[in-house]
C-alpha cells in the first residue's frame, strides 16, 4: 500500500480521465489499483475514472477482471469461423494461472472446448481428464485468494501431473503437449522459436495470444509459414483495454451496466477487430496473416487521424 501510494504523488501530476488512464497488469490487481485510486482521489479531491479496473463498489464495470480472458476466446472463436470450424471439442493449452488464464479457460468452457494445462513461475499442471468448472473454482481460490503455487493443485487432483520449470531446458514442456488450440496467457516471449516447432510438431491449429507478445518473433514467423490461425497480441488480446474503454464510458455516463449488457459489447468489439484484421490483410495482399492485418489497419487509423488534424 505505502508503494502504491508514494507513487502515486509523482504519477498523478501526469495522469487523468482526459490525459492518460492506466491500467492493471502484472502483479497489479484490484488490491493494487485500490491503493492507487485511494491516493490520487486524496491528492486531487476528486472522483473520476482515471484509472481501469477498479472495484465494482467504487467505479469499476463488470466483466473488467474476465475481459482479456473472454475477450481472446471470442477471438479465436471468429478465426476458426473462417475455416468452417468452432472451439466444441478441441483441446486447448493455457498458460499462467492469472486473470487472463483463468477467464480463459471460463469462457473456453462455455464454447465447450477442453483447457488441458495451468501454469505459474515454479512449473506446469498437465491435467488429461481436463480443467472442468470445479478445478477452475480450485486455481480462482489457490491463486486469487490463497495467492499459492500452482503445484497443489497436483496433490489435489492425483491424475494432474506437475512439471516443475527447469531452467536448463531450452524448450517449455506445457507447448509440447498434443493439443488443437494453445492460448499463451502468461508472459512476454514464453513462446520460443523452439517451443513454436513443437507446437506445429504436435499438430497445433490455433494460436491466440491472451498474454502480450507472448510470442518470439522467430516463433511467430514459423507460425505464419506453417499457415494456421494465429491471433497476435495486439488483436487477440484486446479485450482487456477495450473493457477498460467501456468502464470509462460508464464513469462518464454515471451510470452501471449489466453483466450482459458489458459481455455483450465485448464480444460484439472482438468481432469488429477480427473482420477488421482479415478483411485488412485480404485487401493488402496477404490474406489470413492477421499480423499483417492488425498492423496495417493500426497504422491506418492512426495515420489517417493525423492527415486529417494536419499534424504531418
Amino acid at each position: 500500500m505505502r508503494f502504491c501510494q508514494s507513487f502515486m504523488i509523482e504519477l498523478a501530476r501526469h495522469i487523468g480521465p482526459n490525459t492518460d488512464v492506466p491500467a492493471g497488469d502484472i502483479g497489479v490487481g484490484g488490491r493494487e489499483i485500490g491503493y492507487l485510486f485511494g491516493q490520487y482521489k486524496r491528492l486531487r479531491n476528486e472522483f473520476t475514472g482515471v484509472l481501469t479496473g477498479k472495484g465494482l463498489n467504487w467505479g469499476g464495470s463488470l466483466i473488467r477482471p474476465e475481459a482479456t480472458g473472454y475477450g481472446c476466446v471470442y477471438f479465436a472463436q471468429e478465426m476458426l469461423k473462417t475455416r468452417k470450424d468452432t472451439l466444441e471439442g478441441k483441446l486447448c493449452l493455457v498458460s499462467g494461472s492469472g486473470n487472463v488464464c483463468q477467464y480463459t479457460i471460463e469462457k473456453l468452457l462455455d464454447f465447450g472446448a477442453k483447457p488441458i494445462t495451468v501454469s505459474d513461475s515454479n512449473g506446469v499442471i498437465y491435467d488429461p481428464e481436463g480443467i472442468d468448472r470445479e478445478k477452475l473454482a480450485y486455481v480462482l481460490e489457490l491463486k486469487n485468494v490463497k495467492r499459492g503455487r500452482i503445484r497443489d493443485y497436483a496433490d489435489k487432483y492425483r491424475k494432474a501431473i506437475f512439471m516443475p520449470t527447469d531452467v536448463k531446458l531450452e524448450h517449455n514442456p506445457l507447448w509440447n503437449i498434443k493439443a488443437d488450440c494453445a492460448f499463451p496467457s502468461a508472459t512476454q516471449n514464453e513462446i520460443t522459436a523452439k517451443d513454436a516447432a513443437n507446437l506445429l510438431k504436435n499438430g497445433i491449429k490455433l494460436v491466440a495470444e491472451g498474454a502480450n507478445m507472448p510470442s518470439t518473433l522467430e516463433a511467430t514467423r514459423l507460425f505464419l509459414d506453417a499457415r494456421i490461425l494465429y491471433g497476435p497480441a495486439k488483436a487477440a488480446n484486446a479485450g482487456g483495454v477495450a473493457t477498460s474503454g467501456l468502464e470509462m464510458s460508464q464513469n462518464s455516463l454515471r451510470t452501471t451496466w449489466t453483466r450482459e449488457e458489458v459481455d455483450d459489447k465485448l464480444h460484439k468489439i472482438m468481432i469488429a477487430i477480427h473482420r477488421n484484421c482479415f478483411e485488412t490483410a485480404e485487401k493488402y495482399g496477404t490474406p489470413g496473416n492477421l499480423v499483417n492485418g492488425a498492423n496495417i489497419a493500426g497504422f491506418l487509423k492512426v495515420a489517417d487521424a493525423m492527415l486529417d488534424q494536419g499534424l504531418v
